[in-house]
């Protein structure tokens, strides 16, 4: 069979390593689901998603043109995120005060005749 990108398919998981999961797309043909691409989010132990022969729908998202190697990816196939509650998102400044490139704009001209002044002051 001809595999392309963007195809979606069954296959059987095969093995599992801690760097992703090998799937069997046919009698002859294998793929790897690489770590990241098992779901959304962190994957701490591959186990805990997936066993060897599980039936699992795969994208092929990369056919090395050489080594003829297919990626494969569960995650594209989700229809909404899986929060594993491991990474909590936060913010640089608190996102409620209406601050960030606006206090610059009005600030710029406030610093600027400051460091004008103190340019004239100083002898070059």
């Amino acid at each position: 069979m001809t595999y392309r990108i963007g195809n979606t398919l069954e296959g059987t998981v095969t093995g599992i390593q801690p760097y992703g999961a090998f799937v069997s797309l046919d009698d002859e043909t294998q793929g790897l689901i690489h770590v990241s691409e098992i779901q959304s989010g962190f994957t701490k132990n591959i186990h805990e998603v997936l066993q060897v022969g599980d039936s699992v729908n795969v994208q092929v998202i990369d056919i090395d043109e050489y080594t003829k190697k297919i990626s494969l990816s569960r995650r594209t196939l989700e229809t909404k995120f899986v929060h594993t509650g491991h990474r909590k998102k936060r913010y640089f400044t608190n996102k409620n005060k209406r601050i960030g490139f606006r206090t610059i704009d009005e600030q710029l001209p406030i610093w600027t005749k400051e460091a004008l002044e103190m340019l004239s002051q100083e002898n070059f």
